[in-house]
């Protein structure tokens, strides 16, 4: 007998996807991450649970309304990771005219049907708040509504789930050999240990290793692929409201514009091939240099090369000719060979579909419970969406330390799970050390414990994004308290 049902490779989203269905479903679960969950492109994407308006503009209808459905799932089951937020853009007479934005945008709201989301509407922007930050030639502006989304934390509580169901999540464990007969034979270098476990089916969910993992590893033929990066921009706060505003550029681009982080806009998403080592992915100076003429274009206050405070870039794969966010999952089995599945690419919105869609592939091999993810909280999911005000209010009554801005980032990360975190905490001194302005021993410790978190980036990068505001001398005596605690 088999060690487990389901191996997987890689702890990506779509990696950690796979597990938590699988898991959900009664199957014994194994999971293989070289590195740290959300390590590459999981934690550089958009961070946007949508629809996609440029693919309605391609007339894909049904992928648009497929998306949609996914979103009012997240809404449901995430509620502390996924915020609904009003998307604004601005008309240019250069660009989309504006009866083409107004026409695709009430097609939008008839796809989402039920959200029970606010439906877009037409401003005058020269006496609105959202047109403070904005140049005066955009005297009009369509807003809609869309969410935003913790892209590496949900990467992170989704995996989560998955162990609490069963899963076993192997970070800093590199799969280097697989074997296929009517088993998978594995053997996997974990924390410096060389082991062998057995598996009755495979997954390479590796992301932009993928090729390299089929080839060297699972030794295994596999279609060609394109390889995509994915970049954005971080700088200092450009505007107060709460919106994301999305801008037409001259070359038929989307560009995005986000609040990030309280003080913080995150710009993008700039998309182009990629040749090279996804693990040393980086922004070149032209890059950096469009999103900024891009931003600048719309925003009152110009923005350059030398205001971004951090690059954030991930590689993607695709099938040449493929596009949309719906990704790509092979399968293959033959008599008297163990399945493989290799699922790749893809964005957040339809990843809970996706992994749903490829386990079901495996319900042939051996009886599993049907599919079940659309109906179950994530960890610390639940209550309602459009009561995350209350917990907020709810932790400042009983951590009355906090202030709102610090129990706003706490729910947003922990959700009803908070209590697990701060425990019955009195004061601030209560929950240890400080590491810069918000961090807390207490908080290191649990995301050490529960979250896989082993070295200061994995918490400052992924779990968290208080690396952007954390000096120097905190980062170090975070480091050297991690390596004591470990």
């Amino acid at each position: 007998m088999a060690d487990y049902d389901l191996a997987i490779i890689g702890g990506g989203l779509n990696g950690v996807s796979l597990a938590r269905d699988a898991a959900g479903r009664g199957l014994r679960v194994i999971l293989f991450e070289q590195g740290d969950l959300a390590g590459a492109a999981s934690s550089a994407t958009p961070r946007l649970i949508h629809g996609d308006l440029s693919v309605l503009e391609r007339r894909g209808f049904w992928r648009v309304r497929r998306a949609l459905a996914e979103r009012r799932i997240w809404l449901r089951i995430a509620p502390h990771l996924v915020r609904p937020m009003r998307f604004v853009i601005p008309a240019h007479a250069d660009e989309r005219p504006p009866w083409l934005l107004r026409g695709g945008l009430f097609l939008y709201d008839s796809l989402a049907s039920r959200s029970g989301l606010a439906p877009s509407k037409t401003l005058d922007i020269t006496h609105h708040p959202v047109g403070n930050a904005l140049r005066r030639p955009f005297g009009t502006a369509f807003e809609y509504s869309d969410c935003v989304v913790d892209d590496s934390r949900l990467v992170v509580l989704t995996a989560l789930d998955a162990a609490e169901r069963g899963a076993a999540i192997r970070t800093g464990a590199r799969c280097v050999r697989a074997d296929r007969t009517e088993t998978w034979r594995l053997a996997v270098v974990d924390r410096g240990h060389r082991r062998t476990i057995t598996a009755r089916a495979l997954a390479n969910a590796s992301g932009a290793w993928t090729p390299l993992v089929a080839e060297t590893v699972l030794r295994q033929p596999q279609p060609a692929m394109a390889a995509t990066q994915m970049s954005q921009i971080i700088v200092p706060r450009l505007f107060d409201s709460d919106n994301v505003y999305v801008f037409q550029n001259n070359d038929g681009r989307l560009i995005f514009a986000s609040p990030f982080e309280r003080e913080f806009t995150l710009i993008g998403t700039l998309t182009h091939d990629f040749t090279g080592d996804p693990a040393i992915v980086a922004m070149t100076g032209t890059d950096v240099s469009y999103l900024c003429e891009a931003a600048s274009r719309y925003f009152r206050e110009r923005i350059a090369p030398a205001d971004v405070v951090r690059t954030v870039s991930g590689v993607n794969l695709r099938p040449p000719s493929a596009r949309g966010g719906d990704g790509t999952t092979l399968f293959h089995a033959r008599r008297r060979k163990a399945p493989l599945l290799t699922m790749f690419s893809g964005d957040v919105t339809t990843s809970r579909l996706r992994a749903e869609r490829a386990v079901t592939k495996l319900t042939p091999f051996y009886p599993m419970s049907p599919p079940w993810t659309a109906g179950a909280a994530l960890p610390g999911g639940d209550f309602a969406w459009d009561r995350f005000d209350t917990e907020v209010d709810h932790a400042r009554d009983r951590w009355r330390f906090f202030s709102e801005p610090e129990a706003q980032r706490l729910v947003a990360a922990y959700g009803s799970r908070l209590p697990a975190v701060l425990g019955d905490a009195k004061t601030r001194d209560d929950l240890g050390p400080a590491f810069g302005p918000e961090l807390t021993g207490a908080e290191v410790r649990y995301l050490m414990s529960r979250e896989w978190a082993r070295f200061p980036d994995d918490v400052l990068w992924r779990r968290s994004k208080l690396g952007l505001t954390m000096p120097a001398a905190d980062r170090d005596a975070l480091a050297a308290f991690m390596a004591s605690a470990s």
